[in-house]
């Protein structure tokens, strides 16, 4: 299993903040280059509506609700790409 699996295991049995680092990889992975905006990372992503992933480092970390939002993201680009 690679890195990016392994931190996205993680990501799946956590309940809390993760290491913003750690989760920042996971997104540059599947979601490309990200605009800066002060401690938010912006990712688009290529279907409309609310077309962005926002994670924020908050003391090294990133909520667990943005955790959920990126993993859905992920699940819904599986999904289309399948």
């Amino acid at each position: 299993m690679g890195s990016i699996e392994k931190l996205l295991d993680k990501m799946k049995r956590a309940s809390g903040p993760l290491p913003f680092d750690e989760v920042a990889k996971v997104c540059d992975h599947f979601f490309g280059s990200p605009r800066m905006r002060g401690s938010h990372r912006i990712y688009q992503m290529p279907w409309r509506g609310d077309p962005r992933i926002n994670i924020q480092n908050r003391h090294g970390e990133v909520a667990a609700y943005q955790v959920k939002q990126v993993l859905k993201a992920i699940e819904r680009l599986e999904e289309e790409h399948a």
